[in-house]
């Protein structure tokens, strides 16, 4: 029988749009944590070649910015009771009008992220 991890865990990283709180220790093969981003605040744009996210909301009103197959953006806000995903190398962001927390698991933090906007570099 396979022995369950039952060791407290949480750390919060602060990041200029909130912060994060990771609920998974680093060396699981997946990450979870919770996004915390301010009203009028956005993250980077960004790509991951190795990494996908899955999002849940949990509060407030936020809006994802994702690219299609061919690269343009557009704009969907996320919805209560329903889970999005992005694929590998999709770009994508997230925008809170409002105080919000979006659940987030994912693969590692595995591969490059690339900053393709960001408000804060």
């Amino acid at each position: 029988m396979k022995k369950v991890i039952n060791t407290p865990y949480i750390k919060r990283v602060k990041k200029p749009w909130g912060y994060e709180i990771h609920f998974t220790q680093d060396d699981l093969p997946y990450m979870g944590k919770i996004l915390h981003i301010n009203a009028g605040k956005r993250v980077s744009l960004q790509i991951h070649d190795k990494k996908m996210e899955s999002w849940y909301k949990l509060s407030g009103k936020v809006i994802m910015i994702l690219g299609d197959k061919e690269g343009n953006l557009f704009e969907q806000e996320m919805e209560e009771g329903v889970g999005y995903t992005t694929t590998i190398n999709q770009k994508h962001r997230l925008k809170a009008l409002e105080d919000s927390d979006i659940l987030e698991v994912s693969t590692p933090e595995i591969g490059t992220t690339f900053r393709l906007e960001d408000d804060y570099a």
